[in-house]
């Protein structure tokens, strides 16, 4: 589980697809305190570190991942939202996050409002009922509160802060994202249809 409060920007050194997909991701995580085993989100996906050296990690991403996520696009160079996995303890300072991509969202906008920026995106349309004006959703990793709602366009404000220790502010329409709903939110609607 995770927060959705990036704590590193990474970025991909290598990618081996010869077999299975290996990715090399550059981070400046004190690598020493990361188990093998150890689950890191990456843009949004829960991946597990197979290897890693002083200032990088390797994860294997499958073909599903590859085809249901923004990861398929990923080149040499492409910037990494990263978060380590949440501990009991830890502040939980966004929302829980599992990690697990619902959906590829698209950028259609970037507006300023002051000194944040205001995005508007557009999901899949089969994920665009569990987004609610002031719920949360996962962009790329980061715990975002919903501003408006119409039909499967959404809108979130992103602070300067947030445009400057995540990837988000170098966004432009058209634009991938990989958009994870709100866990509660997808709990309410099952709920709801099994007492239908």
């Amino acid at each position: 589980m995770f927060t959705g409060i990036i704590t590193d920007v990474g970025e991909l050194r290598r990618v081996d697809d010869t077999a299975e997909t290996r990715m090399e991701i550059g981070t400046s995580y004190d690598l020493q305190s990361v188990e093998m085993g150890a689950s890191i989100c990456n843009s949004g996906v829960c991946l597990t570190v197979v290897e890693k050296g002083l200032d990088w990690f390797a994860v294997e991403v499958s073909q599903e991942t590859l085809s249901k996520t923004t990861l398929g696009g990923w080149t040499v160079g492409t910037r990494i939202n990263l978060e380590r996995a949440l501990k009991v303890g830890d502040e939980l300072g966004g929302h829980i996050v599992s990690g697990h991509v619902d959906g590829v969202g698209r950028l259609v906008s970037v507006n300023s409002v002051g000194e944040s920026v205001c995005m508007t995106f557009a999901a899949p349309i089969e994920l665009a009922r569990f987004i609610a004006a002031k719920g949360s959703v996962t962009i790329d990793g980061v715990s975002l509160t919903v501003n408006e709602v119409e039909g499967n366009r959404f809108t979130v404000n992103i602070i300067p802060h947030t445009q400057d220790v995540t990837t988000l502010g170098n966004l432009v329409p058209n634009d991938t994202v990989n958009l994870e709903i709100d866990m509660l939110a997808r709990y309410v609607a099952r709920l709801r249809e099994t007492e239908a």
